[in-house]
């Protein structure tokens, strides 16, 4: 037993994954199953504390990994951490404008946001299992990933505000016209049995929850375009990219209830975050190019990835303070939102 244990897996021993494993079985089971047995409003102290705490549980894994496998690749891990982290801001205002739009009352959102949390786990693992899949056949794809990174921070950095068109999304005009949706929640449920209007039979229909479920995991995964080459480009030691990834979204839907109030506050942290990527990915090319060995100091990239993020969330609070939420940027009228699409509305 002890010597399946010590067998690497994608390069770091099982037990490795299975401490980690463990560890996130145990919070969502925590969480669910104790903290969030009944659908409530989670409050803004209580959001903050519980934030609070799945990020002390971070950073201790970080230290963790730290002593038992080095400095490099707790630096590593810290600065992929300080990445997603920082993205998932930018994720917090998207969800918000989905749940408005989609009108989820406030008790009812953090069960979508545990089983998209769920989701995100195993498709980020998908993600990342072919990034380093692609990786280890062809290196070169690095440099792919680093110019990425450069372009979409040079255009996160000139983008403008206006809020993604959540009415027209394929998939949810895809789950319309092919699935029974009802107008109106059914309470938590995602799926529902409704009467046919044409047969008078009752099927199952879903509600406007699964679709706000549905647009959340898609924003992640277009979220996850950004973040997760950016961590290969931090290292393309797979167990380092995953954990600082999973652990970072673990405390995002507690962090959600707290920013969502004041995510105008934010508004210019998306122009460090575009710093960060073009930092990110100038810094592949300089490494090769320019150092010796091709490696680039792990310290640096984590001093210069939180210097930006720091600085970017510092001038936001100084620059919105005594800002008004309403208006800034525009969003939704969360009291005015259309119904979700339905089948016959397609028809």
């Amino acid at each position: 037993m002890a010597d399946l244990l010590a067998t690497d897996w994608l390069g770091t021993p099982l037990w490795f994954w299975g401490a980690f494993l463990a560890i996130v079985v145990f919070l969502t089971a925590f969480d669910l199953g104790v903290l969030h047995r009944d659908d409530r409003e989670l409050g803004i102290g209580e959001s903050l504390k519980l934030s609070a705490f799945y990020i002390g549980v971070a950073l201790l894994f970080g230290l963790w990994v730290w002593a038992e496998r080095g400095a490099t690749a707790g630096i590593e891990y810290y600065t992929g951490f300080f990445i997603e982290k920082a993205l998932s801001i930018d994720n917090i205002f998207v969800i918000s404008l989905i749940f408005s739009y989609f009108a989820i009352p406030a008790k009812y959102q953090y069960r979508a946001l545990l089983w998209g949390i769920m989701a995100v786990i195993v498709l980020r693992g998908l993600m990342i299992a072919g990034g380093a899949a692609l990786l280890a056949e062809a290196y070169w794809v690095i440099y792919l990933f680093a110019a990425f990174l450069i372009v979409t921070g040079v255009k996160m950095f000139f983008a403008g505000d206006a809020p993604p068109d959540i009415a027209n999304n394929p998939l949810v005009r895809w789950i319309a016209r092919h699935l029974a949706v009802t107008p109106e929640l059914h309470g938590p449920q995602f799926f529902t049995r409704v009467e046919d209007p044409a047969t008078g039979r009752r099927v199952r229909a879903a509600t406007p929850l699964f679709l706000a479920l549905v647009v959340i995991n898609i924003a992640d995964l277009v979220f996850a375009l950004d973040s997760v080459p950016a961590i290969f480009a931090i290292t393309t030691d797979t167990f380092i990219v995953y954990t600082s990834n999973i652990f970072a979204i673990l405390g995002l839907r507690a962090l959600y209830f707290a920013l969502a109030a004041m995510i105008h506050r934010f508004h210019y942290l998306k122009y460090a975050l575009a710093a960060v990527l073009v930092f990110i990915g100038a810094k592949i090319f300089v490494a090769d190019l320019a150092i010796d060995g091709g490696k680039f100091p792990a310290w640096i990239s984590l001093a210069v990835t939180f210097g930006l993020i720091a600085a970017g969330v510092l001038y936001s609070l100084w620059r919105t303070r005594g800002q008004p939420e309403a208006g800034w940027p525009a969003t939704p009228d969360a009291g005015a939102s259309p119904a979700p699409p339905t089948g016959e509305e397609k028809r």
